[in-house]
């Protein structure tokens, strides 16, 4: 039976030193990663034969929905779950994201990403000031905008490619900035745009993107992260000016 040969990057606790041990596991064809790291899971020998703990790591959808499977493929950072054995050279190497905190292994802390959420209200307010039935009516192409953005799935991979955010930067990074665009053009999400616009003029906003641009090409939902970049940056600009004239 053919085999696939799999490097990993291992980390028994978020202080313990990092360490690489291989694996190879049989080859039944069709095979992604996630379902590489289930064999290990079901016989986890190394290549040299040893028993060891099995590898960790983080999954939920099976199906680039909800984001938790993120890691780095042969250096670069993508979901294992469309990660398809027959596209990659082998070895296949894994890594845990170093953007985020390792917890164990390939399994990372993206908590950083739903705390700075929480810092630009990425949610529509609900304050009982309109019927809750259908909602606002909403041009199409505007529509179309929205649900491109929404596809964010919080997977981390724009953070990891981008050199701006690290562990001495409180750069938000671009999953966050086009989620206040997406909340911004919503026309209920609206009533608090200048609140959002607000964070994004603070350190870690909007001005410490770099302009760098590897997050649009390591987004899997290919989001316009650079246009949201951009429109934020506008927006702002705008704000600023405002508050200028006003006060």
């Amino acid at each position: 039976m053919r085999t696939i040969h799999l490097s990993i990057k291992r980390q028994e606790a978020p202080t313990a030193v990092s360490y690489w041990e291989d694996f190879e596991v049989p080859d039944h064809g069709d095979m992604n990663v996630i379902s590489c790291l289930q064999e290990i899971q079901r016989n986890s020998v190394n290549r040299e034969g040893k028993r060891v703990n099995p590898v960790v790591w983080d999954c939920n959808c099976l199906e680039e929905v909800c984001g938790a499977c993120s890691m780095i493929v042969n250096g670069t950072v993508r979901q294992s779950c469309t990660a398809l054995i027959k596209d990659f050279e082998q070895p296949i190497v894994l890594e845990p994201m170093d953007t985020f905190p390792v917890v164990r292994d390939l399994m990372v802390d993206r908590q950083r990403m739903f705390e700075d959420l929480k810092k630009v209200k990425a949610w529509i307010e609900i304050d009982g000031s309109y019927d809750l039935g259908p909602g606002p009516a909403q041009a199409a192409d505007a529509a179309l905008l929205r649900y491109t953005l929404s596809k964010c799935m919080t997977c981390g991979c724009c953070l990891q490619a981008c050199p701006n955010v690290n562990s001495r930067s409180r750069f938000m990074g671009p999953a966050v900035i086009s989620q206040v665009r997406l909340f911004n053009l919503h026309p209920s999400g609206r009533m608090h745009a200048g609140a959002r616009l607000e964070a994004m003029m603070r350190p870690g906003g909007i001005a410490d993107c770099g302009n760098a641009q590897n997050c649009v090409r390591a987004c899997p939902k290919e989001i316009p992260l650079t246009d949201s970049i951009a429109a934020v940056g506008r927006d702002t600009t705008i704000q600023w000016l405002r508050k200028l004239v006003l006060d």
